[in-house]
């Protein structure tokens, strides 16, 4: 297996990301490779790769599409950058997953316009996880791709969501909730109420109704469904909460799971391979984190499994 990270993703890179990834090394099964994506001059003067077992590689990518850069162009226009290498070895399958906590507009693009989603599918969705009481973690989607949908795409997401609980997360059967300010079939604005009538009538998946925002740590659910705007807005106040509890030396085993590092980063569903996207400010542990998810998204080949549910 071949896990590429894009070395110059995220705000403290090269340094982060290359203690990540050899932090990562120690945690992953031996036939895990990863290679390192970016300037290769730059790379070597911070690391050897034949210090670890050949397990370690460097692939070189002069250019950098900065945080800042408008997506769409700066990929079009940076083809020896980190993350438009990252998609070209992805769509060419030299490697089973790509990870970057660099600009997320250009990994979406790159996503879209590079490997592209799958057939049957209407929007691709960016997943986030929640922290539930039983200790478990649950799955949010969509947290930040898609601020404006349609009925039957936050539908999609529920199947999305469901098909990756339940062949990556190992959760029989998940129950799939729709985010709503009231628990009651008829509550909420016309689309959540249209979607409410279309999981009804969906046999893909085990909709269990409405779930208000009180629910969102509950075992209630599995996979949450909302918008791209309400995910994301969910998703920055859990951070806002850890964030805020840090500053005042209140430490909780439940609470520390809303830090971003626990998990990593945040997985595109719906696209013809697996893509990982990084917080913008990650550390080497969120790095790390985030190469143990890739190596459990290319163990469960989820992005097969969602293929082969919409060739049925």
């Amino acid at each position: 297996m071949k896990i590429a990270l894009d070395v110059m993703g995220g705000d403290f890179a090269p340094d982060v990301t290359i203690e990540g990834a050899i932090t990562a090394l120690a945690e992953l099964d031996s036939y895990v490779h990863i290679l390192l994506i970016g300037p290769e001059e730059l790379i070597r003067s911070r690391i050897n790769e034949d210090d670890y077992n050949g397990r370690i590689s460097i692939y070189d990518a002069p250019d950098v599409i900065g945080m800042g850069e408008h997506p769409a162009k700066a990929f079009s226009q940076k083809p020896r950058s980190s993350i438009y290498v990252g998609f070209s070895l992805l769509k060419t399958k030299q490697i089973d997953v790509f990870c970057s906590a660099g600009n997320t507009g250009a990994m979406l693009v790159g996503s879209m316009f590079t490997i592209k989603s799958i057939e049957g599918i209407i929007r691709p969705a960016i997943a986030s996880f929640v922290p539930r009481e039983n200790g478990e973690f649950g799955i949010i989607l969509d947290v930040g791709a898609n601020a404006d949908v349609k009925p039957d795409v936050l539908v999609q997401f529920g199947e999305l969501g469901s098909l990756y609980a339940k062949h990556v997360m190992k959760i029989p059967n998940p129950k799939v909730a729709l985010m709503n300010l009231g628990e009651e079939e008829q509550k909420g604005t016309l689309l959540t109420q249209a979607a409410y009538q279309l999981f009804k009538v969906s046999s893909k998946v085990n909709f269990v109704g409405n779930i208000e925002g009180n629910d969102l740590f509950s075992d209630k659910s599995d996979v949450i469904v909302c918008d791209g705007f309400v995910g994301n807005v969910i998703l920055k106040q859990a951070e806002s909460i850890y964030s805020l509890m840090k500053k005042r030396n209140i430490s909780d085993p439940f609470f520390d799971k809303f830090n971003y590092e626990a998990i990593g980063g945040s997985p595109i569903l719906g696209v013809n391979a697996n893509v990982i996207i990084g917080h913008g400010v990650s550390s080497s542990i969120a790095i790390k984190n985030m190469l143990l998810q890739a190596k459990n998204m290319a163990d469960s080949k989820i992005h097969e499994i969602i293929k082969k549910a919409y060739d049925e």
